[in-house]
């Protein structure tokens, strides 16, 4: 009773405090000069329009989370009210308590993924322990963007690759249907979902042996690829408004000439570069590579309509570098 208690204690503290309170100080601790929004008092107008009108989920959730937090301070936290203003608008706290949410059930997930790539060894090796720190910081940092839907993209894409995974442990069709279920869902959160698809395919196409291409996962990959354009159709068709458009800008030039972006590129390729160094399993760094080929379309749309200097935009590839850089049980150093 006593390990397991000690066992609770320290995934308690690893896998929830720890995260919580380097996003909390985050939010808390600095002021984004990027995205003025710790003094809206309500969800901006334009996540409604542009590109941002076709996230109805993190839309969804930026109003009732807002609508939430405003009853409970209105009828049980009055007293604590001026403290909170001080720090910030309640639409501003409501964010907050958003991303922390989804970025607590995100490395929930995350440590299940941990669990299943090292065969059941998770955080008893310190290779494992300190890359899942790596990617709480990874992840933390980029809310110098703070947005409404970013951390529940995470917590979909991060179930995806778990349910991935399974699929390839077990060959259980049903994580098939249901990694079908989760790009679907998540298709209206952001276009990120379409990576869930290239990480399916890096795991069971290999560009070297396309001649032995089981037809099995050739189907298995068009499910995938339908239960992303389904949605993604039917939401550019519903939602119609003169407002809308299917990205909000070409920044190309702004990529490549601005500092900030020419940055923050960097540290995209640095980033990926550096944590591709710790895969030291030669199959891992394949799948690892060909994931990145099958993510092409994505990095297209990064340099086209994207922005460098929102390193968020590179944060799921750092993610899937760090899993694969995960310790099996003949790796183990250290037992907590």
């Amino acid at each position: 009773m006593s390990n397991l208690l000690k066992g609770s204690l320290n995934y308690f503290l690893i896998v929830i405090v720890f995260p919580f309170l380097l996003l909390f100080m985050t939010y808390y601790g600095f002021e984004s000069s990027y995205v003025k929004i710790k003094h809206l008092e309500q969800p901006p107008d334009f996540i409604f329009s542009s590109v941002y009108a076709y996230r109805i989920i993190p839309n969804y959730v930026s109003v009732e989370m807002n609508n939430f937090l405003h009853f409970v301070v209105e009828n049980y936290l009055v007293i604590i009210k001026p403290i909170l203003i001080k720090n910030g608008s309640i639409y501003y706290h409501s964010i907050f308590l958003t991303n922390a949410l989804f970025f607590a059930i995100s490395f929930i997930v995350l440590e299940r993924i941990i669990n299943v790539v090292s065969d059941g060894s998770g955080f008893k090796s310190q290779k494992n322990l300190l890359l899942f720190i790596v990617a709480v910081f990874l992840t933390c940092m980029t809310q110098y963007v703070p947005t409404n839907g970013d951390s529940i993209a995470l917590a979909f894409f991060l179930l995806g690759v778990f349910f991935s995974l399974k699929f390839k442990e077990s060959q259980n069709f049903l994580y098939v249907i249901l990694t079908a279920i989760v790009i679907f869902v998540s298709t209206f959160v952001r276009e990120t979902a379409c990576l869930n698809i290239a990480f399916f395919a890096a795991l069971f196409l290999d560009f070297k042996n396309l001649k032995t291409l089981n037809k099995n996962v050739i189907v298995n990959v068009l499910i995938l690829v339908l239960a992303f354009i389904i949605p993604y159709v039917l939401l550019r068709t519903m939602i119609i408004k003169q407002e809308t458009t299917f990205f909000e800008g070409v920044y190309l030039k702004q990529n490549f000439t601005s500092p900030f972006n020419l940055l923050g590129l960097l540290y995209g390729i640095v980033g990926i570069w550096l944590l591709n160094k710790f895969i030291d399993i030669k199959e891992r760094k394949s799948i690892f590579f060909n994931f990145l080929i099958f993510s092409l379309p994505y990095f297209a749309m990064v340099v086209l309509v994207g922005l460098f200097w929102e390193t968020r935009l590179f944060l799921p590839i750092m993610i899937i570098a760090v899993i694969f850089a995960i310790n099996s049980k003949s790796d183990l150093k250290l037992t907590i």
